[in-house]
């Protein structure tokens, strides 16, 4: 942490007895604490509990604590419910952080990773702020993190039950799709760009226009849509500078059960979320049955848009849901892997794809995200995984100088003990046990004479995901907002695509089925030995025929669970020849 002081923090009751009496007691202190208090840039964290122990908060930064917090208590809540709320709560608190570093970059940061934090935090449920104030380059940007740490640990030393381990937030699904994380610069050149040709295509009056986003596992995507969402919410209910997204309607959808919980979660916590409009995050279908063509929206954002649906299913009586989107949409932005499309009714015909990624392309609104942000490691180490998936090859296993480990156990035992043991390990974080899908497994229904759906590989085996009870009445409750990997009972489960697609492991453990073999240098797919059905039946084409594409969808399996992990890779094949082949790879 070098020279860098810890931070001053002080705590007082949110009231303007609790603001005059800090002012006198700073006063007081003709020391550097009123210096840096009441005349250098300041963050604050106003906050309440409620009866069932959560918290709501607000979180600012301002160069005059007392006249902004004035103004919080005796302005704000005659125009804000939320400051209203905060200002007749007789428990209601306040943190005021200064630094003799602070300076107006750099409290905006900090401001921005608190709200990054707090709206991370599980008893956390309301976080008050309505922009998102991330700096570019500035004198002090170097000293962001350290400056960030000190300050959370000055934080929870004074309230552990608000400010939690930082670890513990930043493992949980909702932090890693959070708004609120500092973007790249790619990142922010294709959000700029975007939220461009929008404003373009809202001043103009255009309709059924498509911004495809596109861009390998792990390349940032998901974060880029949420802080999209965010922004163009937050601008639809104040954009005093030209008034083109005021009252505008956006939806966030996404056709993943578990990511869906994520981004509810965010939406209900930062108050775009609500029972008056369930359809604001929701999946695709239920926003194609209750919007017509005729009354569109305004932007339409599809996060993981390989897996809506190309045909006719259950419930959607459509032909393409990406097209039904197009037709009740000013805008559509989807973001595309067609190497994580994981079944034959999300598969597009070829020429279809090209097409949709050529009108794209000639509107000028194709996008590509080139960095790898999950992956921990080399680029070596990458280019390994991406040869393994890709060029379908096992090469030898590279050096890597930020220790990303990959790891070839002999038994699916020893894979699940070294998963379990790094779960347990609060530096390890979250860490699960994934497989291909060549397991039998119904959802809600048990299998005849068994109590659970196994992974079963010799005498050993694990129950399929989502199927072991919990503790407590609590922990069920509690488990309903929760990612399949972030429930604890999960560690003793196995993970399927179709949970974990989208999310980040700190560690993977991956069995490769049956399905997936080696044979004369190469790997191959096996769709006999897949028990995953929608992967491996045949898909009607336009022109009345009828083909497979299970060697496509196999791989595209094998893609998501090779790229889950951010810290390492731990890995066991069930067929011999891969399973040699990996271990002659293991490094010398």
């Amino acid at each position: 942490m070098g020279d860098i002081s810890a931070p001053i923090i002080y705590e007082l009751d949110y009231s303007s007895e609790g603001i005059k009496d800090f002012d006198s007691k700073v006063q007081e202190n003709v020391g550097m604490d009123a210096k840096y208090l009441l005349h250098y840039p300041t963050v604050y964290i106003v906050n309440d509990k409620n009866k069932e122990k959560q918290f709501s908060v607000y979180i600012g930064e301002t160069s005059d604590i007392k006249k902004r917090t004035i103004q919080h208590l005796t302005v704000d809540p005659k125009s804000r419910s939320d400051w209203k709320n905060l200002s007749i709560s007789e428990s209601s608190k306040m943190y005021v952080i200064g630094h003799n570093h602070f300076n107006k970059s750099l409290t905006l940061d900090i401001e921005n990773k608190l709200m990054l934090y707090m709206s991370s935090i599980e008893n956390v449920d309301a976080v008050y702020n309505r922009r998102t104030n991330q700096q570019n380059d500035y004198f002090t940007s170097h000293e962001l993190d350290n400056i960030f740490s000190k300050v959370w640990r000055g934080l929870q030393k004074k309230n552990k039950e608000l400010f939690p381990v930082e670890q513990i937030i930043r493992d949980s699904a909702i932090f890693k799709a959070s708004p609120f994380h500092k973007l790249t610069e790619e990142q922010i050149r294709t959000k700029d760009f975007i939220t461009l040709r929008i404003m373009q295509a809202l001043t103009k009056g255009e309709t059924r226009q498509l911004i495809l986003v596109t861009g390998e596992a792990g390349s940032g995507k998901t974060v880029l849509m949420s802080s999209l969402f965010y922004e163009l919410n937050q601008l639809s209910k104040d954009d005093p500078e030209n008034l083109i997204f005021k009252d505008t309607k956006n939806f966030l959808l996404v056709n993943h059960e578990q990511q869906l919980k994520v981004y509810q979660q965010i939406a209900t916590k930062l108050g775009i979320y609500s029972k008056k409009q369930p359809d604001l995050v929701s999946k695709p279908t239920p926003f194609i049955n209750n919007h017509g063509p005729e009354d569109k929206v305004d932007v339409v954002i599809v996060d993981e848009a390989h897996l809506l649906w190309t045909q006719g299913k259950q419930s959607y009586r459509g032909k393409n849901q990406l097209q039904d989107l197009l037709e009740r949409a000013k805008v559509v932005v989807a973001v595309f892997d067609q190497n994580q499309v994981l079944s034959t009714q999300q598969y597009w015909e070829y020429e279809e794809l090209m097409s949709l990624q050529h009108e794209a392309q000639l509107n000028g609104n194709l996008m590509y995200l080139s960095n790898q942000m999950r992956i921990n490691s080399d680029i070596a180490t990458v280019n390994w995984i991406r040869s393994l998936i890709d060029e379908q090859e096992v090469g030898k296993i590279p050096s890597d100088s930020k220790k990303y480990d990959i790891q070839i156990f002999d038994s699916p035992e020893e894979l699940h003990g070294a998963i379990k043991a790094k779960a347990q390990s609060q530096d390890s974080g979250i860490s699960r046990m994934t497989a291909t899908f060549d397991w039998d497994y119904v959802d809600k229904r048990k299998p005849e004479g068994e109590d659970y759906w196994y992974v079963r590989v010799g005498d050993w085996k694990l129950p399929w995901n989502l199927q072991l009870p919990v503790a407590s009445k609590k922990q069920s409750i509690k488990n309903k907002h929760l990612s399949w990997a972030e429930q604890e009972q999960t560690v003793d489960e196995v993970g399927s695509t179709f949970t974990v697609q989208g999310f980040d492991l700190n560690y993977a453990g991956v069995i490769i089925g049956p399905s997936v073999k080696y044979r004369d240098g190469k790997i191959i797919f096996d769709r006999q030995e897949s028990k995953n059905k929608k992967a491996t039946q045949k898909r009607s084409l336009k022109d009345g025929s009828k083909e497979y594409f299970s060697d496509t969808l196999l791989k595209n399996e094998l893609n998501v669970l090779l790229t889950r992990g951010v810290n390492g890779l731990y890995l066991y094949a069930v067929d011999e020849e891969l399973q040699q082949a990996l271990k002659d790879a293991r490094k010398g």
